[in-house]
């Protein structure tokens, strides 16, 4: 499941006092003291609980059945695999009799959102330029798990699904039905339709050369990991919510940041993170055509999602291409 586009939310809804002290006497961690949602929580899903035995993070209500479970392995296979520090131990409790739902409960990771009010306007240049290097060395760390198939977890056998017929066939596919399915909402003329296919094509070669497929997050974005300051200036002190991870190229993987970065005019920053993501890789052309193909992906969702939404927040007047576009063409330029 976690490749699939889910826009449906299961939110937490109403949650009493004596339930939230039913979950924490189950696991033995002491007396609630306050609980509030999440401001960037994972769809509703997520709580933050505080008890006499520490600060929890309550994830419930799962999207899909075997969610928690897909996200422990995930979770558990990184603490063996790098020092990243991410929510660990992570407990389920299957049994619906507290909440009418199954449930996680973790850690709270010390840190702040790099978009949260404290950090919003505080952060230098010097500080985000840290924290670049932080995601592109924390991102690099992540993909030397490496994996025989491009694939996603299945949730009852923990084992890989391969994509099928192969992945570049499931990527390129994935974007051509989305990008049809955004002419329920919006117009996409056959010009932009000609113009994805023709940037599909031109990174075809560079996809099929893919042999190493890896584990990628698939979210990596700013309400997913959380920075602080220390000795070695601002790193990144937490990542979380593994609910769109699974096995493919591990570029995608930059995508959401560097959109991040160019939404907010700091193209300098999106430069430096993926230099620093590429030091010592060869075959740059072949990273800027697949880059611009998962740029194109993540624009195409982009685009669906703010014209079915009522929410884009770009010039109407333009077209799909010419939207996408730009971003296409900025992210293969910031490439040295």
């Amino acid at each position: 499941m976690t490749s699939k586009i889910i826009f449906a939310s299961k939110k937490l809804g109403t949650i009493h006092h004596n339930q939230l002290q039913a979950m924490l006497d189950r696991f033995n961690l002491g007396t609630l003291i306050s609980s509030r949602k999440t401001e960037l929580g994972a769809m509703g899903q997520t709580m933050f609980v505080s008890s006499t035995k520490g600060d929890f993070i309550l994830k419930g209500n799962p999207l899909y059945h075997g969610q928690l479970e897909e996200e422990k392995f995930f979770i558990e296979n990184i603490v063996k695999r790098t020092d990243t520090p991410v929510p660990i131990p992570y407990l389920i409790d299957n049994s619906s009799d507290i909440f009418g739902w199954s449930y996680a409960l973790m850690p709270h990771l010390p840190g702040e959102h790099i978009d949260s009010k404290l950090l919003k306007n505080t952060l230098t240049k010097e500080n985000k330029l840290q924290i670049a290097e932080s995601i592109a060395s924390t991102l690099a760390i992540f993909h030397k798990w490496k994996v025989a198939d491009f694939g996603e977890l299945h949730t009852e056998t923990m084992k890989i699904t391969p994509f099928k017929p192969t992945y570049t066939d499931w990527i390129f596919q994935r974007i051509m039905f989305w990008l049809e399915d955004a002419k329920k909402y919006s117009t996409i003329t056959d010009e932009d339709i000609e113009w994805s296919r023709s940037l599909l094509a031109e990174a075809e070669e560079a996809f099929h050369s893919l042999d190493s497929p890896t584990f990628i997050m698939g979210d990596f974005k700013p309400g997913n990991f959380l920075v602080n300051s220390g000795e070695s200036g601002w790193r990144i002190s937490g990542v979380f919510d593994f609910t769109n991870s699974y096995f493919a190229d591990p570029v995608s993987d930059l995508i959401k940041m560097v959109t991040y970065y160019l939404n907010h005019n700091e193209t300098g920053i999106a430069k430096h993170m993926l230099n620093k993501y590429f030091e010592g890789w060869s075959g740059r052309n072949f990273i800027k055509s697949r880059l611009k193909v998962h740029m194109l992906h993540q624009r195409v969702l982009d685009w669906g999602n703010g014209k079915a939404t009522k929410t884009a927040t770009w010039d109407n007047s333009l077209s799909f291409s010419e939207w996408a576009a730009t971003y296409t063409e900025l992210i293969a330029s910031l490439v040295d």
